[in-house]
């Protein structure tokens, strides 16, 4: 949106110079920045370079400006229900772009220079083994890490005209609020959309290639499925776009399954493409993925040893949280030649409402038993009147947390136990004998951990061990009963 386009080209204001770079970074975006800083603070010389504005995507036209226009959609619609009220897309426009200016000033390149870290504005072309050119400026360095992110993909859809399509990049620009969307792509950020722009009076059309959420699981997707509908969105899934026809109000979008549909603008929320071209990445040695992602190993080394990558950029899930991890990982390891891994532990959230929540694990495809807690028996749940979710537990061998699903409102928070416990190898015995307050959400992750508990405790082998352990505890006591009847000699054992 335009408040939030605040474009702080220009101030960028160090000036290359002939010395060494210790630690290059492309890219100031969350990657970026955090790995900046993580290599600043330990004594490298950091320079970062940005093409146009520090923050990124997150900032500017992802986390920040969604999850406002979430909350402010989920305000709207109360109001709708409660007082009639209609929305005010002037005045939610407005909360994002002051959210954004609050936010802003940690990510600003004043921020970064006092953090250490030199900014520079341009773009960066690798010309060879340790030396750069920006601009036509040529830089000299150690050792550099990849964070130049991703770009929203425009798939090729015969006669769709730009002008009616805007990306998750772009969306924010939007002075009215559309009347008739159509967004073509099912990932979170197509479903956060899409429930958000029909809570605030918007004609909603989701047009999938397959399902809403592919990544989760069938039980979770059908809850949010419903929760979309109800406000709504109307879901064409298993279909695509053949061709568009413009209209005098906007476009038809004819589908591949021979129906129509009429809209006045196009919403492309398909996936993301890495921003690699141009890097120069094949003189340094760096390799990439069939569609453009640098490789990375397990301690986000490139196939070249000096250069590292985090973020979008990479083949690793496309994540905020993620990326942040990751460049400190990076930084830390280039910088003081550790070899810290990254976790295996991934986890994800769709701030959908209900949210889903989910962490998995990729570091072995070991078979692991469900432990659900539907949210029909979940007290919190039940005083909110939200019962629509549940909490599973994916346990592996001895009990221990290998992943999991939320369903509910705010599953985020919730996972956060979740996730810690896969990091660390956590079994449901340490969830279960910890004390967690009462009545939460996150009480479903317990009572998860103790169905698990039960479960193991009523297996044959425990339970006939159970058994005898309480036999043998039962004789000790009437032997300690016995022995100390009055009259009864010290050590006689009764007899």
């Amino acid at each position: 949106m335009a408040a939030a386009g605040n474009n702080r080209k220009g101030i960028f204001i160090m000036a290359p110079t002939d010395r060494i770079i210790d630690f290059l970074v492309l890219g100031g975006g969350t990657a970026g920045i955090v790995g900046a800083k993580t290599a600043a603070g330990f004594g490298a010389r950091t320079v970062l370079v940005e093409q146009e504005r520090t923050g990124g995507d997150c900032l500017w036209t992802g986390c920040v400006p969604s999850k406002t226009l979430l909350s402010a959609a989920a305000q709207a619609r109360t109001l709708r229900m409660q007082a009639g009220q209609e929305p005010d897309f002037p005045a939610v426009r407005e909360r994002i772009a002051t959210a954004i200016r609050t936010i802003e000033p940690v990510d600003t390149p004043e921020a970064l220079e006092q953090a250490g870290v030199e900014v520079l504005s341009g773009r960066v072309t690798f010309t060879g083994p340790g030396t750069a050119d920006l601009d036509g400026r040529p830089l000299r360095f150690r050792q550099a890490l990849i964070a130049t992110g991703g770009a929203p993909a425009r798939p090729a859809i015969p006669g769709l005209d730009p002008a009616l399509t805007v990306t998750s990049e772009t969306v924010w620009d939007l002075a009215a609020l559309p009347d008739r969307l159509a967004i073509l792509g099912g990932d979170p950020i197509a479903c956060e959309l899409g429930q958000a722009f029909a809570r605030l009076g918007s004609e909603v059309t989701m047009i999938v290639r397959s399902r809403i959420l592919a990544k989760e699981i069938p039980e979770a997707v059908d809850i949010v499925r419903e929760s979309l509908k109800a406000d709504g969105v109307k879901i064409l899934e298993n279909t695509t776009v053949a061709k568009a026809t413009s209209l005098g109000d906007g476009v038809r979008l004819q589908l591949a399954d021979g129906t129509a549909v009429d809209v006045s603008t196009v919403l492309l929320a398909t996936g993301r493409t890495p921003r690699t071209i141009g890097l120069g990445l094949e003189r340094v040695g760096v390799s990439l993925d069939d569609r453009g992602h640098v490789i990375t190993d397990s301690h986000m080394r490139t196939s070249n040893p000096l250069i590292w990558a985090a973020g979008d950029v990479t083949t690793h899930p496309q994540f905020t949280h993620l990326a942040g991890v990751h460049a400190s990982v990076a930084a830390s390891n280039a910088v003081l030649g550790l070899r810290r891994r990254i976790s295996t532990a991934v986890p994800r959230v769709t701030y959908t409402s209900p949210e889903i929540a989910a962490v998995t694990s990729n570091e072995d495809g070991e078979s692991a038993l469900s432990r659900t807690v539907w949210h029909s028996h979940l007290d919190r749940a039940i005083t909110e009147d939200k019962t629509d979710g549940f909490t599973r537990l994916l346990v592996g061998r001895g009990g221990r947390i290998i992943g999991g699903t939320i369903v509910g409102p705010r599953a985020g928070e919730s996972l956060a136990e979740l996730s810690l416990a896969v990091h660390k190898k956590l079994r449901t015995s340490d969830i279960a004998g910890a004390t967690h307050a009462y009545p939460t959400y996150s009480d479903g992750v317990w009572n998860a951990a103790v169905l698990d508990v039960r479960e193991r405790l009523a297996s044959p082998f425990t339970g006939t061990a159970i058994k005898v352990l309480g036999r043998i505890r039962r004789l000790a006591i009437d032997r300690r009963r016995i022995s100390s009847k009055p009259g009864t000699p010290p050590g006689s054992g009764g007899q």
